[in-house]
Formats: C-alpha cells, structure tokens, sequence
C-alpha cells in the first residue's frame, strides 16, 4: 500500500472521518474533472475524465475497504453515466462542439468543465452513499441511483453558481 493508501486509511478509521475524507477526495477529482474538461481535443477531454472518476472509484474503494477491480469500475461508471443521460450525452455534444471553430471555445472554457465536474461530484456522491451502507462493487446497482445522481448534480451547480455569485460581487466591490 503506498503512503497516501495509508494516510487514507488511518484518517479515515472512524466513520464520520471516513466521510469527511471521501467528500473532500470527491470534491478534489470534480475540481480536476473539469480542468480535464479544459482540454482542447474532442474526445480526449472526455476519455480524461473517466480516467479520473475511474480513479476516484479506486480511491473511494481503498478509504471503505472495498475491493476494487479496474474492469468492474469501468463498467460501473459506464452504467451510472448512463442513467445521468442529460449530462452524459451533453459532454459528448461539448467535446464534439470542440472541433467547430468559434463555437468551440464556448465548449471548451465554460461547458465541458462545468458537466465534467457535475457528473464527477455526482458519480463520487453516489459511491459514497453505496459503500456507507456497506455496499461492494459487486452489489451496485446504478439504476437504484438515479434520483440520488440527479440531486447532487444539482447541489453540485448551485455551489458552482454561488461561487460564481461571490467571485462577480468580490470583484465588483474591489474594483476603485
């Protein structure tokens, strides 16, 4: 187990840590899901971010003692994608949008980061619901997650616009 494994594992021993662990380590892969989201080339963008939630899967396996295997993360993210249609297929549209020119920086530095982040939140939101009820790989079920992804991608937006709100009203009142 490497260093980091283990710092995971020996802060996050009691359950409330654990949790406090696992949603800053969601919080950390969204972030750098939609800076992959930044990249400009259709389809790597999108191939970069399932690298990271497929990361974060394995990550999240380790802080609950949940065995993992790569090919079972893959499909299960795939699943879970699935069931979060709208925003699915909105990332592929974005990445697509990449290739047209002007269009694609509208695709490329506002859309693709904010779904790519979204989708991430949401996904990690939702394996950590799963696996502190005691749930494995083996026993998820993405359907059973529907609603659940739904509303924190919707969390994960309102924080996102909040932000912005107070990045916009920091600005403006800092300026002479």
């Amino acid at each position: 187990m490497n260093s980091a494994a283990e710092a995971a594992s020996t802060s996050a021993d009691v359950p409330e840590q654990r949790d406090q662990v696992a949603g800053k380590l969601v919080d950390r892969f969204a972030i750098w899901s939609g800076v992959a989201g930044l990249v400009p080339i259709p389809v790597v963008d999108v191939l970069a971010v399932g690298g990271l939630q497929l990361q974060m899967l394995r990550r999240l396996s380790q802080i609950y003692g949940v065995e993992f295997s790569q090919n079972r993360g893959k499909a299960l993210i795939a699943a879970l994608a699935g069931c979060m249609i709208p925003a699915t297929s909105g990332m592929g549209a974005a990445s697509a949008l990449k290739a047209v020119p002007v269009i694609n920086i509208l695709a490329a530095g506002f859309i693709m980061p904010v779904l790519s982040a979204g989708a991430t939140y949401a996904i990690g939101k939702a394996f950590v619901q799963h696996f502190e009820s005691g749930g494995t790989l083996l026993d998820f079920n993405p359907p059973d997650y529907r609603d659940f992804v739904k509303t924190q991608k919707e969390m994960w937006e309102s924080r996102t616009r909040s932000r912005d709100r107070g990045a916009r009203s920091t600005t403006a009142t800092s300026s002479p």
